[in-house]
């Protein structure tokens, strides 16, 4: 009964999906829903960003294990990075009436910056759409008892089905919905537990010294994982095209940046109920599975009549697959967008959103390879692609904004350097993170490659 009821649910997705291709003519109706969003759209939508795999299932797995500073990278980051997309790059981007991150390189630098961040941006989501597919896969497998890689096959051709018939609007569309589900779900299972457990005084007692611990100790080592855990996300994230295509859905630039701060405080609050109910079902029940990734699946089947189950792995499911679909999206619309057009710039529209759309499948396929043969966590998965775009792409992109002198020169410097640097301290394992050498380098090569630029023209 319940498979069924789940399978129902997962049906409406396609539905929704073959409603709004009535709703796209052209590339940028597929990709930006038309820019015609709502604010309750827009901001729903932005938020549905990340409120996936790695919220649900990733960060409660990392909680129960280490508290608070185990979960800074998500759900912290997560909050930080939409705040600083409202706060500082909504606006000027809005304003340019772009369809892609690449599309403002190339405005800002040139053609040869739009070409190489985008062949930064494309891979940079291989590893972020696998933990969706993961996270589907581990849910699926609870309620069915199937293998885990059949579950993410399975859904893997849904949200490439639905994500092929309407793009952004049936993205956006789903995600309303899902999120109001998910909530209500979560809510109520956070009151059925929070009455077993004993309250907040019984939590303390029977937690570790230090769980709930917010600040790292005074080490300089220390601080710099701490740094390193805030700015994964928090600003490795905002060069992600799946995040600029959601805040540029919006109707008007008001619209975006208000969008941007709800999402923030929305996933700042409504976060912290998965991470308590995995806390809850550790405490309550020590038997439970030892992969802790399916603590919430679990304790949903244990403590949750027929209803709640459908309601919480109907909208989990749900909810992943729409963030599956516009992590698909992302890259599929770089590729056409900045890839094809720059070696073919006289193609049609319609040619291109059939380019955009053949991108979708192979880009499915190439993650279901990835997320069935990997064994990696899904929290390690979400850092990877984060890691990949902060060392290579937020220093060039904050630079063409903020800072006048930026040039081509800094910018093809900061992206190779940062990348190789971060990829070099990956292999010595190093003993400060990775992350922080390669932005160090990313911010030296901009600074020293446009220095070195103006100099050359002004002594020419």
């Amino acid at each position: 009964m319940l498979l069924f009821f789940i399978s129902l649910y997962l049906l409406s997705n396609v539905a929704v999906g073959a409603w709004a291709a009535r709703r796209v003519t052209t590339s940028q109706d597929f990709v930006l829903a038309g820019q015609g969003l709502p604010l309750f759209l827009a901001a729903s939508v932005t938020f549905a960003t990340w409120f996936g795999s790695e919220t649900i299932m990733g960060a409660p797995a990392i909680f129960v294990e280490g508290g608070f500073l185990a979960v800074i990278e998500e759900p912290f980051g997560s909050a930080l990075c939409l705040f600083l997309v409202g706060a500082f790059f909504a606006r000027p981007l809005y304003r340019l009436n772009i369809t892609t991150f690449s599309d403002y390189f190339r405005i800002r630098f040139g053609r040869s910056a739009e070409l190489l961040s985008a062949l930064m941006v494309i891979p940079s989501y291989f590893s972020w759409i696998a933990a969706q597919l993961v996270a589907i896969g581990i849910v699926l497998s609870v309620v069915t008892d199937v293998p885990r890689e059949y579950c993410i096959i399975a859904s893997a051709a849904i949200v490439m089905i639905y994500t092929l018939l309407g793009g952004m609007w049936s993205i956006s569309v789903t995600d309303f919905f899902h999120n109001l589900i998910i909530i209500l779900a979560l809510a109520v299972l956070g009151v059925l537990l929070w009455n077993e457990v004993g309250g907040w005084e019984t939590i303390q007692k029977r937690t570790p010294t230090g769980f709930f611990r917010f600040l790292p100790k005074s080490s300089i080592k220390d601080w710099l994982v701490y740094i390193a855990a805030w700015i994964t996300i928090g600003l490795g994230s905002i060069p992600q095209q799946d995040v600029f295509q959601r805040v540029m859905a919006a109707k008007t630039e008001k619209i975006s940046v208000k969008a941007s701060y709800l999402a923030s405080g929305m996933y700042l609050t409504i976060a912290m109920l998965p991470l308590f109910i995995a806390l809850s079902a550790k405490l309550l029940h020590p038997d439970l599975p030892k992969d802790n990734q399916l603590i919430i699946p679990n304790m949903v089947m244990r403590h949750g009549s027929l209803p709640l189950q459908v309601l919480f792995f109907g909208a989990v499911t749900s909810a992943i697959l729409s963030v599956s679909s516009g992590a698909i999206l992302a890259p599929a619309t770089v590729f056409g967008e900045n890839v094809v057009k720059f070696f073919r710039s006289d193609i049609s529209d319609q040619a291109l959103l059939k380019t955009i759309r053949w991108a979708v499948v192979v880009i499915t396929v190439i993650c279901v390879l990835i997320s069935t043969t990997r064994e990696t966590n899904i929290f390690d998965l979400v850092g990877e692609s984060s890691a990949f775009s902060l060392v290579s792409l937020f220093v060039p992109l904050t630079a063409g904004i903020y800072w006048k002198r930026a040039n081509l020169t800094g910018c093809i410097w900061s992206m190779a350097v940062g990348f190789v640097v971060w990829l070099f301290c990956l292999w010595q394992e190093t003993d400060y993170p990775p992350i922080l050498w390669g932005l160090l380098a990313s911010a030296l090569g901009m600074v020293g490659g446009s220095l070195v630029k103006t100099r050359t023209t002004i002594t020419t």
